[in-house]
C-alpha cells in the first residue's frame, strides 16, 4: 500500500477537449478516493491561486489539448515546486507538436508515415493531395478538425473551413491498415488495443467516445511479433522523448507489416471508456491501482 496524500485533480479547461478532460477527471477522481487520497477537483479555466496548488502533496494534471499537454501547466507546477503526474515539460512540448515529434522520432531511426507542415496557400502544391490522406492539427488532439481522404474529388470547403480555425495544419499520407495503440506504464509497455473503427466510419472524435469503435486486447488481426514490436516501438519513443510516467502510443500497421508510428499522448484520456486504463485492466491493474500508482511515482519524486 502507498503513502496517503492530498491530491489535487486538475481536469477541464478551455481547450476544445474540455468534455473528455472533465469525463476523465471524474473518473481519476473517484479511482483515488476509493484508495483513501485526499482529493480536490479543480477547472483551470479559472486561474487557481499558486497556494492552492502548493498544499497538494501531488497534482494530477487530466487535460488534454493546449494548456494541459503542452508544457504550459508543467512549467508553471514546476515553478512552484509541486510534485505531479506525468510528463515535465519538454516532452510535453515535444509530443503536442506533432509536426516536432514527427521528425524527431524519425531523425532517431523510427517509423513515420510521410508528412508536410501546410497553410492555406500551401495546402494544394503538395502531391499528397493526390493520394490518400490525413489532415489534421499538428497542436491538438482526440480527433478534433481531423479529416481523412480516401478517394474521389477533395472537398475544398472543408478544406477552407478548416482553415479558418487552424493557421498550420499537418497533411500526411494516410496509411490503410491496422490501427493499435500502446499504454506505457512506469517502464513498462502494457497489452496492445487493436481498434476496429465502426463499419464505413473512421476513429474519429464522435466514434471515439460513442461507445460505437471495438477496441480488442488481445488484437484479432495483430501477430504476437509485431504486438512485440509495436510494444518495443511505443517504449522507445516513450523513453525517446523523456516522457514521465505514461504515455500512450498510436500506430497503423499497413497491409505489408510495417509499422508507422503516428503520435505519442503524454495525457492519455483516463475516462472508464478511455484505452490506457482498459489496457492497464488486461493485466489486472484496476483503475484505482493504476490512478494510486501514478501518483506514488509523483510522490517519490518529491525532493522534500
Amino acid at each position: 500500500m502507498g503513502a496517503m496524500a492530498s491530491v489535487i485533480v486538475l481536469a477541464g479547461g478551455s481547450s476544445d477537449e474540455r468534455e473528455i478532460s472533465l469525463r476523465s477527471g471524474a473518473a481519476v477522481a473517484e479511482a483515488l478516493k476509493l484508495k483513501g487520497h485526499e482529493v480536490q477537483e479543480l477547472d483551470p479555466s479559472q486561474p487557481i491561486p499558486p497556494d492552492t496548488l502548493k498544499q497538494a502533496d501531488v497534482v494530477f494534471p487530466v487535460l488534454h489539448g493546449a494548456g494541459g499537454e503542452d508544457g504550459s501547466l508543467q512549467g508553471q507546477l514546476d515553478a512552484l515546486q509541486v510534485a505531479y503526474v506525468g510528463s515535465g515539460v519538454a516532452a510535453s512540448e515535444l509530443c503536442f507538436d506533432k509536426w516536432r515529434y514527427k521528425q524527431f522520432i524519425n531523425s532517431h531511426g523510427l517509423p513515420v508515415p510521410h508528412g508536410e507542415i501546410v497553410t492555406v496557400d500551401t495546402f494544394w502544391q503538395f502531391s499528397l493531395v493526390s493520394k490518400p490522406f490525413v489532415f489534421k492539427p499538428y497542436d491538438g488532439g482526440s480527433s478534433v478538425d481531423t479529416y481523412l481522404h480516401r478517394s474521389g474529388l477533395v472537398p475544398k470547403e472543408t478544406i477552407a473551413d478548416i482553415f479558418t480555425r487552424h493557421p498550420k495544419m499537418l497533411l500526411e499520407e494516410l496509411v490503410e491498415g491496422t490501427e493499435i495503440t500502446v499504454s506505457v506504464l512506469g517502464d513498462q509497455a502494457l497489452p496492445v488495443i487493436e481498434i476496429i473503427p465502426p463499419s464505413g466510419g473512421e476513429f474519429d472524435y464522435t466514434n471515439k467516445y460513442n461507445g460505437k469503435s471495438q477496441e480488442l486486447c488481445p488484437p484479432e488481426h495483430v501477430s504476437a511479433e509485431l504486438q512485440q514490436k509495436a510494444q518495443e516501438l511505443a517504449l522507445k519513443a516513450h523513453n525517446l522523448c523523456g516522457c514521465r510516467d505514461y504515455s500512450r502510443t498510436d500506430i497503423m500497421i499497413n497491409s505489408a507489416g510495417e509499422l508507422y508510428i503516428l503520435e505519442t499522448n503524454t495525457i492519455p484520456g483516463m475516462t472508464t471508456q478511455s484505452l490506457f486504463p482498459k489496457a492497464a485492466e488486461t493485466t489486472g491493474i484496476s483503475m484505482e491501482d493504476l490512478c494510486d500508482r501514478l501518483v506514488q511515482m509523483a510522490l517519490a519524486r518529491k525532493t522534500t
